[in-house]
């Protein structure tokens, strides 16, 4: 940070001498983004970090001027850093916009002309930098919208021109940053289906690092759209400067992390241009998607939990509302099923406990039944030979019952072999001239096309105007986009990737103003969607196709460092040869479901899974809300340890899983964090297995939380793929 405050100091001697007199500041709780205008009219970041005293962004002494003179000739070449970078004129490395004019003139220049912050409330503002090209009538705005408590930014642009003919925008990032550090680690997540949110961990050396997305849809694939920057040295879990970064876009996206020829590190964040030139309308305003981030100098735990909190009160749907627990039909039945199989599985949910009965693939299609995955996409009406009596008679005997009835649709796709390919052949992305490429057998709609957007609302309108409608929906894409060419675009096919975006927004907008409050799960092909675009319009998200509980434990562990456990869905199922025991408590660190065959269970393993679902309705605020603290990582060690405090630090939970350690390992005492140190805690081991002992030797006993953070407690099991619940309950204390 030495070389931020030089650069901050340095910067504000010459924002005194310019006509504008204060530098604008984005600040929250602890953190501060600084801009300033220099004497030539262009905007500069001259800082980001751990927020100071106002008087810090505007004092300098003659006796460090003089300094900064003697040492650096004209210190107006340190204000070097521009806020958004244009192309064409004197910027020599990433630029945020790139545009042609009408007269062909590559090049573009904003100067600053005016900025206002709004309070919105107690605890957001939102500040605006409009700037504009000296010579042509272009106009870009820069949005900051700062959430206090949180320290969370989030940070957006808005390009409008007014020339006689529309302009072609090349690049168009939603933000750039500017950092100066002696070196940079990166910490990405990666990975394809079933591998999902693998951390890899590297250092930043001179050049450009993209991290981008040329899918189309299920965008995640491969790469996901978030980032830790520790600045100096790497970032532990307590301790270290870092910024925690993601893009709000469900479609291509492009992280570019440049380090230049003085060690400066930019980094643009936006959405992707790749085959993406747009062609702006005079007077039509271009809005990019928020880029939101967080800075800690309190490691990555501290920035976790501040996205966490930010999630709860602004970035997921309900996120402050509880969460159904359910029972899957998939790995039960899979296509096989009928009506009386599926009602034999309500009651399962009513033993089990859980709230909801999921219906999922395999009930629609009657000129083509789904009887696999080749066929029937698209023909969203009960299968007759399946389902004689309809959603109707399903919906009414769930709630006969006493549990909800949820559903699966994946209404952005559609099979060659089905009525709708065969009315709307013009609906679908094809490329003309060429041979229909499929994946999973099926294709990707056209939600650039209003028809289509109509189309994909009307699927879930109806299903809602059935019986008094769905209680869940599980929202499906199992393929991304290949050979994608629209019919409806005609000569703007390069508009394609941001319109099928903005169409399926515009679908869920219609859905939720109908529908405010209907959960939703957003699912592609497992976690090939996870973004805080999306989760506006849904609950929560299906974390992998993989559930096997061992590789869970990394995959879950890598969505908490953006994502809180209350959006991450964890079933138990058959994948793995592990307990049940063992599967519910993985399961459990998230948002809880089951997808087994209930009446396979024995007894004792039965009465386990009550009694689980029990203790996890009972704790699940804590989960869900509470502050999350990864103690031990699974990438460190042979175990994973968690846990999670409520606001008032009176309740808590922690985790412990086993995973493949040597021989006897002998693990250390734990440290319990998060507590209130002069408050009593009573330590009570939960989840236990009928008629099993319990691994914690002190559970049923009482500690200070001084004793329990600084010395802590042997709350590991030694055995291949075990685990440890822990119920922590303040007894006494402030």
């Amino acid at each position: 940070m030495k070389k931020v405050l030089f650069l901050l100091v340095l910067t504000s001697f010459f924002w005194k001498a310019n006509t504008q007199n204060d530098p604008i500041a984005i600040e929250t709780q602890n953190s501060a983004l600084i801009l300033k205008v220099a004497k030539n009219g262009l905007l500069y970041q001259s800082y980001l970090g751990e927020k100071l005293e106002a008087s810090a962004y505007h004092t300098l002494s003659k006796e460090t001027e003089r300094t900064f003179v003697i040492n650096d000739g004209n210190p107006l070449l340190n204000l070097r850093h521009q806020a958004y970078p244009t192309y064409g004129t004197d910027n020599l490395f990433e630029s945020a916009i790139r545009m042609t004019h009408n007269d062909g003139n590559p090049a573009l220049e904003l100067v600053y002309v005016s900025h206002q912050t709004t309070k919105i409330d107690g605890n957001t503002a939102e500040t605006s930098i409009k700037m504009k090209d000296p010579v042509y009538p272009v106009e870009v705005t820069l949005h900051y919208k700062s959430f206090y408590k949180e320290n969370v930014i989030e940070q957006w642009t808005e390009i409008v021109h007014r020339e006689k003919k529309p302009v072609t925008l090349y690049n168009y990032a939603s933000s750039m940053l500017h950092f100066d550090a002696d070196k940079y680690w990166l910490t990405q997540f990666h990975g394809d289906w079933a591998k999902e949110v693998r951390m890899q961990e590297s250092e930043l050396t001179s050049g450009a690092k993209v991290i981008d997305s040329k899918l189309g849809v299920r965008t995640n694939m491969y790469q996901t759209p978030v980032f830790f920057l520790a600045l100096n040295d790497k970032a532990k879990e307590n301790t270290g400067e870092l910024v925690a970064g993601t893009i709000a876009w469900s479609g291509n996206f492009k992280f570019t992390f440049e380090l230049d020829n003085k060690k400066s590190l930019r980094i643009s964040s936006g959405i992707n241009p790749f085959a993406s030139e747009y062609s702006l309308q005079p007077g039509e305003v271009f809005t990019t998607p928020s880029f939101i981030y967080t800075f800690s100098n309190k490691g990555k735990g501290q920035a976790s939990r501040n996205l966490h909190s930010w999630a709860k009160n602004y970035g997921v749907k309900d996120g402050d509302k509880s969460r159904l627990t359910l029972l899957n039909n998939w790995e039960t039945t899979f296509f096989n099923f009928d009506e009386k199989k599926l009602t034999d599985m309500f009651e399962d949910a009513k033993t089990l406990g859980v709230d909801m009965f999921l219906l999922d693939d395999g009930w629609f299609g009657n000129k083509y039944p789904r009887s696999g995955d080749k066929s029937g996409l698209g023909d969203w009406e009960a299968t007759k030979t399946k389902l004689p009596n309809g959603l109707g008679f399903l919906m009414q005997q769930a709630e006969k019952t006493g549990v909800k009835f949820g559903i699966w649709i994946e209404p952005e796709m559609v099979n060659p072999k089905s009525e709708l390919y065969e009315k709307h052949p013009d609906w679908v992305l094809k490329l003309p001239n060429r041979e229909e490429n499929y994946y999973r057998t099926q294709l990707v709609l056209d939600l650039s096309n209003p028809k289509v957007q109509d189309f994909v609302f009307k699927t879930v309108d109806d299903i809602m105007q059935t019986n008094g409608g769905v209680a869940f929906f599980k929202w499906d894409c199992n393929r991304m986009m290949t050979n994608a060419y629209s019919t409806y675009l005609k000569n703007q096919q390069s508009h394609l990737f941001i319109e099928y975006t903005r169409g399926l927004y515009k679908v869920l907008e219609r859905i939720k103003t109908k529908y405010p409050h209907l959960p939703m799960m957003l699912c592609a092909g497992g976690g090939g969607r996870t973004d805080y675009a999306f989760l506006k319009y849904f609950t929560e998200f299906w974390a992998s196709d993989n559930t096997d509980p061992y590789n869970r434990v990394f995959i879950q562990w890598g969505y908490s460092q953006f994502f809180p456990a209350f959006a991450i869905c964890n079933h138990v199922t058959s994948w793995g040869n592990q307990s049940i025991k063992f599967k519910t408590d993985v399961a459990m660190m998230g948002k809880l479901g089951f997808d087994i065959n209930i009446k396979e269970l024995k007894e004792n393993e039965l009465k386990y899974t009550q009694d689980a679902v029990a203790n996890y309705k009972r704790l699940s605020s804590v989960i869900w809300h509470g502050d999350m603290y990864r103690i031990v990582s699974p990438y460190e060690d042979s175990r994973a340890v968690l846990m999670y405090v409520d606001e008032s630090k009176d309740k808590a939970v922690l985790f412990s899983y086993t995973l493949h350690p040597l021989y006897d390992p002998q693990y250390n005492l734990v440290r319990f964090e998060g507590l209130d140190a002069n408050k009593i805690y009573k330590v009570e081991e939960i989840n236990l297995m009928p008629e099993a002992k319990k691994t914690l030797q002190e559970s049923g006993e009482s500690f200070t939380g001084d004793y329990l953070m600084n010395v802590g407690l042997r709350v590991s099991s030694s055995k291949v793929e075990s685990s440890v619940v822990l119920e922590i309950t303040a007894v006494s204390g402030n």
